[in-house]
């Protein structure tokens, strides 16, 4: 440290920083910011060529540098403002620009304010950088987030539409498109996305969430996203940052919520801080290639060694994503400020955090709690990819915990869920095989602060279709559909569910992330429009969109209660209810019909008579056996 301090001196006297004639050198992050928000203070990441020997000034009434931070890369300044809390900026009331005379002239928009930072050395100005504030929108930090009135459309970005060609090659980037190569680029992009909202209002979606659009300017492998390059930055194969924010308006006119793909646990190998890092704790750095032991377990084991936490939370996912370590306090606060910052400029309605409990659990726990104090009724979804309900129930917030960790966690990833789906219509029924893989996993819901905020769903873009597990059964499907769509939590559905694609995670990830059809000019088939779909896809379509519909509206889906009974003979019934209404689900996972004893369920049937079957329109008398065909889930609305 002394050496590069002498260094520093000796350069500052030899180069008295002509390289800073023009502001245009200095990248600051964020790139702007908004008055009136919950917490005043604001961290900037400053870098440029040789900061650390300049003195930063900042002569505005309305904003107070508070400390200037020097790391030991002497390019890069970390600078702790405080923002004067305005309730509303003062504007012309043409909307013209408003000059204050002095040394503390300011410009003003009607969207923004405008204040300088001045670099100087010696006295001199050698830099004047001029940051934005905007207005923040009025209610924003009322924004609700989804819940359980939603049902999620999950989307590969790359793979759903390219509703603009010209974009699928950008100057700079270093992946050109390829849509030959399944791990190559294929050019789908928000453009495609905004052109097909009409087709998800139609089925019923009520909210989207995106794999990461963030500019992933990596080599190969770049479409899935998930080695972002720079946090504040869509990639341009996608569109623009501007493209994204009209994403969402346009998602919102359709009554559809949008959740941003976040990832906190590693960036890409390409980010244009990895040449030149702030700090060298800024990353995980080790001797060699040393990657996680993927065990998340060991995060809540009372009996896990040092080394096995140290290790999953250390160790990189991949070779091409390095590890960032959150413990370092400035990549801390800048995560988190990239996280209100898309949510304040996009107006999001929920984050999906990937590799939840990778990243350090208290970190994380501090993240939740800024992101719901600007915004109390924000959502956030973990992804825990843990195979035991007790593991899962850990991360969500107010779970009564051992070792008394409270992560404030709105909602998690029912990764045990999905493990039962994908076994209990193949299986044969058992004391615990079978359709009683899902009573069990239900059973345990006591584990939970409260199991309706856990995520369900029966596959997504890292597992095997749920289409290819059934064996292409359209019965196992309609019946694994129907669980998700009725059952407690927030259900999730993966694009192309709607018809019946494929795709077998042994093949490898790309397989699992086909291009929808039609959404590419020249497709040979178009599945976005009814005539493009084969009978069987029709099908299976009309039978989403009718359950999805259905559920808009259903509150005792959102909110009532849930009453199970113990599976018997491949038959499982279960309610939902509250005080107005009761949804009964009556399954048979047997190849053939069974009748339906009504008596036994009269827990849940209670007076009603009849019931109907929403998937069919079927009258079902309640008060006599009925056979129930095989492999069948009838939905009850009981009347």
């Amino acid at each position: 440290m002394k050496i590069l301090s002498f260094r520093l001196i000796f350069f500052l006297l030899l180069f008295p920083f002509t390289s800073f004639s023009q502001a245009t050198n200095i990248r600051i992050e964020p790139p702007f910011w908004w008055s009136g928000m919950a917490n005043p203070g604001l961290q900037l990441m400053v870098y440029g060529e040789n900061l650390a020997g300049l003195n930063i000034l900042i002569s505005d009434p309305d904003v107070t540098l508070k400390e200037i931070h020097r790391v030991e890369n002497p390019n890069y300044l970390f600078l702790d403002l405080e923002i004067t809390q305005h309730p509303k900026l003062s504007t012309p009331s043409e909307g013209g620009a408003e000059i204050r005379e002095g040394q503390n002239s300011k410009l003003k928009t009607p969207e923004s304010e405008f204040f300088n930072i001045v670099f100087e050395y010696q006295r001199e100005i050698v830099a004047t950088y001029t940051y934005e504030l905007k207005q923040r929108k009025p209610g924003s930090q009322d924004r609700k987030g989804f819940d359980n009135s939603d049902v999620i459309y999950l989307i590969m970005p790359d793979r759903f539409s390219n509703g603009t060609p010209s974009n699928d090659d950008m100057p700079g980037m270093k992946e050109k498109a390829d849509r030959s190569n399944p791990d190559g680029r294929h050019g789908g992009d928000i453009q495609g996305i905004v052109d097909h909202l009409d087709y998800m209002e139609d089925l019923g979606v009520t909210a989207i969430w995106i794999n990461p659009l963030l500019e992933n300017n990596m080599p190969r492998t770049s479409y899935h996203g998930y080695a972002a390059t720079d946090f504040y930055k869509i990639d341009p194969r996608y569109g623009t940052n501007q493209d994204y924010a009209g994403l969402v308006t346009a998602s919102h006119q359709h009554g559809i919520k949008v959740i941003m793909d976040m990832v906190f646990n590693h960036c890409g190998s390409e980010h244009w801080w990895m040449n030149d890092l702030p700090t060298q704790d800024w990353i995980h750095q080790f001797p060699e290639y040393t990657h996680s032991n993927y065990r998340i377990e060991v995060s809540l084991d009372p009996y896990a060694t040092e080394y096995d936490k140290e290790l999953m939370v250390t160790g990189w996912f991949d070779r091409t994503m390095p590890d960032m370590n959150q413990q370092q306090e400035y990549l801390a606060n800048y995560l988190t400020q990239n996280s209100i910052w898309w949510i304040e400029y996009a107006g999001l309605d929920g984050i999906r955090m990937d590799t939840y409990p990778y990243s350090y659990k208290n970190f994380m726990r501090s993240w939740i709690k800024r992101i719901r104090h600007e915004y109390p009724n924000f959502n956030v979804v973990g992804e825990t990819w843990l195979q035991k309900a007790s593991h899962t129930a850990y991360f969500l917030e107010d779970t009564l915990n051992r070792d008394g960790f409270n992560s404030h966690l709105p909602t998690v990833t029912d990764f045990p869920m999905l493990f039962a789906l994908q076994q209990a219509f193949n299986e044969q029924d058992g004391w615990t095989t079978g359709i009683s893989r899902l009573y069990y996993v239900l059973s345990q819901d006591f584990l939970y602060s409260d199991p309706m905020h856990t995520l369900v769903f029966f596959d997504n873009h890292d597992l095997s279709r749920y289409y290819t597990v059934v064996g292409e059964d359209p019965d196992k499907w309609k019946m694994g559909l129907s669980f998700v769509l009725t059952t407690r939590g927030i259900p999730m559905i993966y694009y192309g569910t709607e018809i019946f694609m494929t795709g077998n995670k042994d093949q490898g990830d790309a397989y699992l992330r086909k291009d929808f059809p039609g959404g590419w000019p020249g497709d040979e088939m178009n599945a976005f429009l009814s005539e493009g779909r084969t009978s069987r896809q029709e099908d299976a379509y009309k039978f989403m969109k009718k359950l999805l519909n259905w559920r808009k509206d259903k509150e005792v889906l959102h909110s009532g209660k849930l009453k199970q009974f113990v599976p018997q003979d491949g038959i499982y019934v279960y309610s939902r209810f509250d005080d107005q209404d009761t949804v009964m689900i009556v399954m048979n996972n047997n190849s053939g019909p069974v009748d339906v004893p009504w008596e036994k369920y009269r827990e849940c049937t209670g007076d009603h008579e009849h019931g109907k079957d929403i998937t069919t329109d079927n009258i079902i008398d309640l008060r006599q056996p009925v056979k129930i065909p095989g492999k069948t889930a009838w939905i009850l609305e009981l009347e």
